[in-house]
Order: C-alpha cells, then structure tokens, then sequence
C-alpha cells in the first residue's frame, strides 16, 4: 500500500508551492494573463491550471522511488550477501522478464509486519522491497506471489496511469479553487481592484488543500482497482493457490496497527487496521483481503 500516499502528500505539496507563485506571479508582475479589470480569464486559468497541475503529478512521479528509499530506509541489495537475497533477486529478474521489462532493483526494509512495495517513474526503473517481517513470516511461495504482484504493477504501469489521474485532478482543483478564491476576494472582501486581494490568495490555497482531499477519492478508487489487476498478475506469474495463500497471510497483520510510514501507506501489498478517525471506503486504498480473495477465486489465469 506503500505507493499513493506518498505520492498524494508529494503532489500536494508541489501544487500549494505552485499556488502560491502562481499568486505572487499574478499579483505583483502580471504574469499568466489570467487577472484582468474584468475579472478572471477562465480560458487562461484552465491553460495555467493544467501545465501546473501536470507539472505537479510529474514531480511527484519522478522524485517517487527516491522518495521511497528515504521514507522506509530500503536498502537496495547490490551485491547478495546470503542465499535469502539471492533467490530475491533471482525471482524478480525471472518475472521480470516474463513480462518483458527490465530487471528492476530489488530492496529489503526494516519492519516488522509483512509488506511489500514497488515504484518508480517507468516500468522499466522501478524498485521492488519487502519488509523483513515478510521474509521472516511467509513461505517461500507465499512471498513469490507477492513480489509477482508487485511485478503486476510495474507491469501495468500503474505509476504513470496514477500520474496522468492525477494531473488532471490537479488542474481541475487548482481551477475551481481559483474560481471561488476569486468569488470570495469580490463578494467577502469586497475588492475591487484590478488584481485579486488577500482574500483570493488565502481561500486559494485553502481550497487547493480542501478539494485536492476530497479529490483523493477518485485516486483511491483506481488505486483500489489496481490492486485486484496486480493480484491477477501475481496469480499468473506464480499461482493462484500462491497469491491466495499470500494475501491470506496477511491476515495477522491487518489486527495490528500499521507501521508503515504514513505517506507509503497507500503502496504496500497490505495495510494494517487503521487508529482512530477513518473516512468510509472511499478513502481506502485497499480493497478487503476478503474481496481481493474473492476476485482471485474467480479468476483463471489461463484463461486471462
């Protein structure tokens, strides 16, 4: 589950910088075209809105797997130091090319619970890790269908896809929370000067925050669907009976509090039970164990 997260908060972060140079920008040099005696340009902010709302998704996608190391501590394995690592990589680079991608580095990271990742910008430089608590508490087979599922999403190129939604996610809050940043500035504040007030910069960027949150849902839900895709993936490259027996032994670990970092929660094969205030399932990154079993119950990898 350990991908999203970190990618949302990155991402948010770059479009609150942007919002706030766009605004200096626009106040104070007359930059973008956008503020004029009339009001807003709205064919101008949708064209300002979209380069910087993309340009804020492709930050996030490219500064991704760095960004992963840091916040798990994954030390890539360079050179295997002992048969665990070996077969590790000897796996990967197996699946790897039965999709037909290049062989992408391999990681282990210190956490107790059993999990896994995989990210990167393209498919064919990613990184796939696994938690120690994985190695120690599942079977051989049980952790070749998870690095097959996580193969699953290198494959589909879920990074990118994930990076196009969100582009356009973005341009979509910057622009509506300019519209009732103006909105607020004229009717509220009541100014009526050539350029925007206090008031649109302030309701800005608090709306930027606000919808880019709720816009998150629509984020979740394709992270939801990924996740059934890397599944299949993960029963084709290794079994079915092995995928299952994997998300199966994940079920120990969802009683227990996650101890994945926060922002890599979303990119992780499992998620432990959330503390305190959750927001519904459109929130979840994850379908249930029960339904991703479920699915896989009904798929038929030769038939795929």
């Amino acid at each position: 589950m350990m991908r999203i997260g970190l990618f949302l908060l990155t991402n948010l972060a770059v479009i609150v910088v942007f919002s706030i140079v766009f605004g200096i920008l626009s106040r104070f040099f007359g930059v973008g075209g956008v503020h004029s005696a009339g009001g807003i340009s709205y064919a101008s902010l949708a064209i300002m809105c979209g380069v910087y709302g993309m340009v804020g998704s492709m930050v996030s996608l490219f500064i991704s797997k760095w960004m992963a190391k840091k916040s798990t501590g994954t030390v890539v394995i360079e050179a295997p130091s002992n048969a665990t690592e070996q077969w590790l990589i000897d796996t990967v680079a197996k699946q790897a090319r039965a999709v037909n991608i290049d062989m992408p580095e391999v990681g282990i990271f210190n956490n107790s619970q059993p999990n896994a990742f995989a990210t990167g910008w393209n498919k064919n430089k990613a990184l796939v890790a696994v938690s120690s608590g994985l190695l120690q508490s599942m079977t051989a087979d049980e952790v070749e269908a998870v690095l097959a599922h996580e193969i699953g999403h290198v494959a589909n190129g879920d990074m990118v896809t994930l990076a196009l939604i969100q582009g356009v996610i973005n341009a979509f809050v910057m622009f509506f929370a300019r519209i009732i940043g103006n909105f607020v500035d004229r009717t509220v504040f009541k100014n009526e000067g050539d350029g925007p007030g206090i008031g649109y910069f302030v309701t800005s960027i608090v709306m930027d925050i606000l919808l880019g949150f709720l816009a998150s849902a629509i984020v979740m839900w394709f992270s939801r669907l990924r996740e059934f895709r890397a599944d299949e993936m993960g029963a084709k490259l290794a079994s079915r009976d092995k995928m299952i027996s994997a998300l199966d032994a994940l079920r120990p670990a969802e009683q227990r509090p996650d101890q994945m970092p926060e922002s890599m929660k979303a990119f992780a094969i499992a998620s432990g039970q959330s503390t305190g205030f959750s927001i519904a399932n459109l929130f979840r990154s994850h379908p249930t164990l029960d339904d991703r079993i479920a699915a896989l119950r009904k798929y038929n990898p030769s038939e795929a």
